[in-house]
């Protein structure tokens, strides 16, 4: 039998939905917005198998690897059907970095993963925008990323994202501290910028709900958009932090916990020891209106929001009492709004967080 000869009728690749070519326009565009991300240790250029990274270069002695990894969840969906895509790059890249800060480490390099249906190099581009801001934020180095046309199982004009990020910090420095947290230890919330990357599920089924679209005005922002409100990135705490942590006040900080799905009830206990909870003043939190909002018109209960929402706090901060002032003032010069909220207490049996007071909404 003889070979089929395709001819003038074979199929292509770009015929079974996947366009190289536009792939590789995509690469070239971005180029420059990869470059803007160099840092000591990565000359972040791209085209390779694969990204370095010098530690040395970076100026390290002896340091520990932190590699997290995350996405940014159904918000996605927000940014698909509002066709805003230049700031779910900065989501991605602050759920990873925020995870790498809250351990001590310095964030290094950066990579991601985004898949679509159809691949619209416009759309990429503006992703990947968004994805070298949050690395020029972070001070981490874009070294690299794959970019998956899937004709078939993405939905035309569908995508999803995913972030990979590896930091370092020098032996002995890592957090929660060796010596521990102790009963009587202070609490301290950042503030966030809203509603983060987590609970978009429940949002937008209250946005539904509500029989509301994402270009009318939010009910909680006058003057912006819905969907454009519940865009707004993700805060990213690295920079402030790692100064805090070198300054003379970080001897103070003992641990920092990042407040993503789960909320005060889940995340808090991931860095307390055995044994020990956490008393938190929801009264002293100053809750974004969008917070308020969501509750009301989505019925939800507070324990519910706690659980699933930051309600305004994306970082926690816990101190040694001797040094809690010093370390807010610190907080504070960086460009922080460090707020008193409790304090560690003896858990020995669940709930380990214990609410008091309510949230103003």
């Amino acid at each position: 039998m003889t070979a089929r000869n395709p001819g003038s009728n074979g199929l292509t690749y770009a015929q079974a939905g996947v366009d190289i070519d536009a792939g590789n326009a995509m690469v070239d565009e971005i180029r420059p917005l990869v470059r803007a991300t160099r840092r000591p240790g990565a000359d972040a250029e791209i085209g390779g198998f694969g990204g370095l990274f010098d530690l040395r270069a970076a100026g390290f002695a002896d340091p520990i690897l932190v590699a997290a990894n995350d996405g940014v969840g159904t918000k996605v969906k927000i940014a698909i059907e509002t066709g805003i895509h230049h700031t779910i790059g900065i989501d991605l890249v602050a759920m990873c970095v925020n995870d790498l800060v809250v351990q001590g480490a310095e964030p290094l390099l950066f990579l991601d993963y985004y898949a679509t249906g159809k691949l619209e190099p416009r759309v990429g581009v503006e992703i990947v925008r968004g994805i070298a801001e949050g690395c020029r934020l972070a001070g981490a180095a874009l070294i690299g990323g794959e970019t998956a046309e899937m004709p078939g199982l993405y939905a035309r004009g569908d995508y999803d994202l995913a972030g990979f990020a590896v930091g370092a910090a020098e032996r002995g420095t890592l957090l929660p501290r060796l010596d521990g947290v102790q009963p009587g230890d202070v609490i301290l919330g950042l503030a966030s910028s809203g509603v983060h990357s987590n609970g978009f599920s429940l949002v937008r089924r209250i946005v539904e709900h509500a029989g509301l679209r994402w270009q009318d005005d939010a009910p909680f922002a006058p003057g912006t958009k819905l969907g454009e409100a519940l865009l707004e990135p993700t805060r990213i705490y690295v920079k402030s932090l790692l100064a805090t942590l070198k300054s003379e006040a970080g001897a103070g900080i003992k641990a920092l916990a990042h407040i993503t799905g789960g909320g005060f009830i889940d995340n808090i206990p991931r860095v307390l020891p055995d044994g020990l909870g956490a008393s938190i003043n929801l009264s002293a939190i100053k809750v974004p209106p969008v917070f308020g909002w969501l509750a009301k018109a989505g019925g939800v209960a507070e324990s519910e929001m706690i659980r699933t929402f930051n309600c305004g706090i994306g970082m926690v901060v816990v101190v040694a009492p001797a040094m809690a002032d010093a370390v807010a003032a610190a907080l504070t010069a960086e460009g922080e709004n460090g707020i008193r909220f409790g304090e560690i207490i003896v858990a020995t049996q669940e709930p380990r967080v214990r609410p008091t007071g309510h949230l103003q909404v």
